[in-house]
């Protein structure tokens, strides 16, 4: 018998009337970027927010780097110093939106009233591998997997 793994929410004080959520578990993508993005998008409505991602693919917007900005070029964008496009994240968060709007359309919500109140990013679990080298030595490979949360409220 194979026992998952239970995974919590870290939002506090959820109300299954008001608030809908959607997460990603376990997925490949850098926490720093995910982290970055679930900054720019809090406060947004999910209409804005996917307009928002869309536009970071599409490398028409940038994303701000508030915290992990070490050696990151300036951007042109309005009120902005470093920046990137991390595309793969941006993916990614597109399909938690997505998630998130199906969540609040079975739950009867009003899709044009919800708004992103809380985007919490967690470290994952490590993967650990290594990359042989020569004369008999190795180098480490490891891989920090992340998970991302999405909360919107009704407004």
């Amino acid at each position: 018998m194979i026992i998952m793994g239970r995974f919590g929410y870290a939002f506090q004080n959820y109300d299954t009337t008001k608030h809908v959520r959607s997460s990603l578990r376990e997925k490949d993508i850098s926490h720093k970027h995910a982290r970055e993005i679930a900054i720019s998008i809090k406060g947004l409505s999910i209409e804005k927010a996917r307009d928002y991602l869309q536009a970071v693919v599409n490398k028409e917007r940038a994303v701000a780097f508030r915290r992990y900005k070490n050696q990151v070029g300036h951007r042109s964008d309005p009120g902005m110093m470093a920046g990137r496009y991390p595309q793969k994240s941006a993916k990614e968060f597109i399909k938690i939106l997505d998630n998130l709007e199906s969540n609040a359309e079975y739950k009867g919500m009003d899709l044009d009233r919800l708004k992103i109140i809380n985007a919490t990013v967690h470290k994952g679990v490590t993967v650990k591998r290594f990359t042989p080298r020569a004369m008999g030595r190795a180098t480490p490979k490891n891989n920090v997997l992340t998970h991302v949360e999405l909360v919107a409220q009704e407004i």
